[in-house]
């Protein structure tokens, strides 16, 4: 099994949409970090899992100096960010950890 982690840093802003009151409805940034986990068996023609330039081509060329709610269709909290990542690096990705300040992360595994 072939492993490889790549760690982005990018800068966003977001607003979320909650079910109770929250200083977070409003419009803030963060500098987010986000660690991405890809694995295979076997490697591609080119002899990699993925190409690293790839994830960051789907992750910072889509996310970076964004908001978020322009440019995602999704409630955008870190958890829901985790998921569409690795959703988007399929079929290689298996997890995602979105560090959106010290102390605040969520990650998503796929089964």
């Amino acid at each position: 099994m072939y492993t490889i982690i790549k760690q982005l840093e990018i800068s966003s802003a977001h607003r979320l949409s909650l079910s109770y009151s929250s200083k977070c409805e409003n419009l803030h940034g963060h500098n987010w970090i986000i660690t991405v986990h890809c694995r295979s068996n076997e490697l591609n023609t080119d002899g990699m899992v993925i190409d690293f330039s790839h994830i960051k081509q789907i992750v910072k060329d889509k996310l970076d100096h964004q908001t978020l709610n322009d440019v995602l269709p999704f409630n955008p909290t870190a958890e829901n960010i985790a998921r569409w990542i690795c959703d988007q690096l399929q079929p290689s990705c298996y997890k995602v950890e979105v560090k959106e300040s010290d102390g605040n992360t969520a990650i998503y595994e796929k089964d």
